[in-house]
C-alpha cells in the first residue's frame, strides 16, 4: 500500500511561493530545560502557515520531544496568517538571523523555508511536519533519501483516505461526497485526487467546492448542500481552521462529516481514521535532536509517516447529523463523546 501511495504522491502539482509582505507577529519562548551536551542555547524559527488545533498541537509535540532530549532551545515563532507567500518572508527572516535550524509546521511554511535557504546558499536545516507530499512539493527527492537540507514527517498515512471512501461507501451508503479544499494549497490537491481515485472503485461522484479564505468556507459548502449524500474535508488548512462552519451545515442538513484527522473529529465531525498530530511533530522533534546534537544531516533522516492508524468516531457528532449508530462500530472505533 505504501508503494501505491507513493505512486500516487509522486503526481501531485507543485505550488510556488511568492514574496509577499508578512502579517504575523513575533513572539518567543525557552524549552526550560538545559542542553545536556554543551549547554549551548539552539535558535529555532518556527513557520506556521496558520492557527488551528491540529497544527498547535504539532508544535506542541516537537518542543516536547526537544525538552526531553534535553535540548534548550529559544523558539522565534512565526504565523503565516493563512497566506502562503507569508512563508517565504518569515523564512527569510530566520535565514538573516541565521538560526540553528526552522521548524516548517505545513506544506506552504515548508516551502518558502526551502526557497529562501536556496536562494540565499546557506544550508540551514528544515524539518517539517504536517506536510501533505513532500515529494510532489519537491521538498525531498523521495522519502528514503530526501537529499539536500529538509526531512520530517508528513502528514498523510496511505490508508487513511482509502480506509475513509471505503467506510462512507459501504457503511454510510454514500453516492456522492462533497469537499471543500483551498485549490491554492498544493497538500489538499494531492489528497483530492487520492480522494477522487478512492471514490471511482465505488462508483462514488466528488463534488467540490472551492474555499480561497476561511471567510468562504461556510459558503462552499452550503452550494454543496442537496448535491452530496457526504462531506468529506481533508486536511486542509484553510477549512480546518474554520471548521466549525463546515460542521454547522452538516448538522443542520443531517449530512455526516467524515474528517482528515482526529482533532477535527473532537472538534464535532462524525468520524475520521487519524492519527494524532502530537505524535508527527514530536517525531519531527525526534529527527531534529538528532540533526542539533549528533550532526546527522537531514538528507541522512528518512522522511516519517504517520503510525497507529485508527478510526475515531464522535458520538455526539453522529446523533446531530442523524447517524444512527451499529453495533460493529462500537467494536471497531474508539468512540469520544
Amino acid at each position: 500500500m505504501r508503494n501505491t501511495w507513493l505512486k500516487t504522491a509522486a503526481v501531485g502539482l507543485t505550488a510556488t511561493v511568492l514574496l509577499a509582505g508578512c502579517g504575523s507577529s513575533n513572539t518567543s519562548s525557552s524549552s526550560g530545560s538545559e542542553d545536556a551536551s554543551s549547554g549551548k542555547t539552539y535558535q529555532i524559527g518556527v513557520s506556521q502557515i496558520v492557527q488551528h488545533a491540529s497544527l498547535d498541537e504539532a508544535y506542541k509535540g516537537f518542543q516536547e520531544a526537544l525538552k526531553d532530549k534535553g535540548i534548550d532551545a529559544k523558539y522565534d515563532e512565526q504565523n503565516a496568517q493563512g497566506d502562503p507567500n507569508n512563508s517565504l518572508t518569515i523564512a527569510q527572516n530566520f535565514v538573516g538571523k541565521n538560526v540553528d535550524l526552522i521548524f516548517a509546521n505545513s506544506t506552504p511554511s515548508a516551502m518558502g523555508a526551502l526557497t529562501a535557504t536556496k536562494d540565499s546558499n546557506k544550508d540551514i536545516p528544515i524539518v517539517f511536519t504536517s506536510v501533505t507530499d513532500p515529494v510532489a512539493a519537491e521538498l525531498v527527492e523521495s522519502l528514503e533519501a530526501p537529499g539536500g537540507n529538509v526531512t520530517g514527517t508528513t502528514d498523510t498515512h496511505p490508508d487513511a483516505i482509502a480506509n475513509s471512501v471505503k467506510f462512507i461507501a459501504e457503511e454510510l451508503g454514500a453516492k456522492t461526497i462533497g469537499t471543500v479544499y483551498n485549490s491554492g494549497e498544493q497538500n489538499s490537491i494531492v489528497q483530492i485526487n487520492m480522494l477522487k481515485a478512492e471514490a471511482d472503485k465505488y462508483g462514488i461522484k466528488v463534488v467540490e467546492a472551492s474555499a480561497a479564505t476561511s471567510a468562504d468556507v461556510k459558503q462552499a459548502t452550503e452550494s454543496l448542500v442537496g448535491k452530496a449524500d457526504a462531506f468529506f474535508i481533508v486536511t486542509d488548512n484553510t477549512v480546518v481552521s474554520a471548521l466549525e462552519a463546515v460542521i454547522m451545515v452538516a448538522n443542520e442538513k443531517k449530512i455526516p462529516l467524515f474528517v482528515g484527522e482526529l482533532d477535527s473529529v473532537a472538534r464535532g465531525g462524525f468520524a475520521a481514521y487519524g492519527f494524532s498530530y502530537h505524535d508527527i511533530g514530536y517525531e519531527a522533534g525526534e529527527m531534529a535532536a538528532d540533526i542539533l546534537l549528533n550532526g546527522k544531516k537531514p538528507a541522512e533522516l528518512p522522511v516519517q509517516y504517520p503510525q497507529n492508524l485508527k478510526l475515531v468516531i464522535n458520538e455526539k457528532a453522529a446523533k446531530e447529523m442523524g447517524i444512527e449508530l451499529k453495533e460493529e462500530w462500537k467494536s471497531e472505533a474508539e468512540l469520544i463523546k
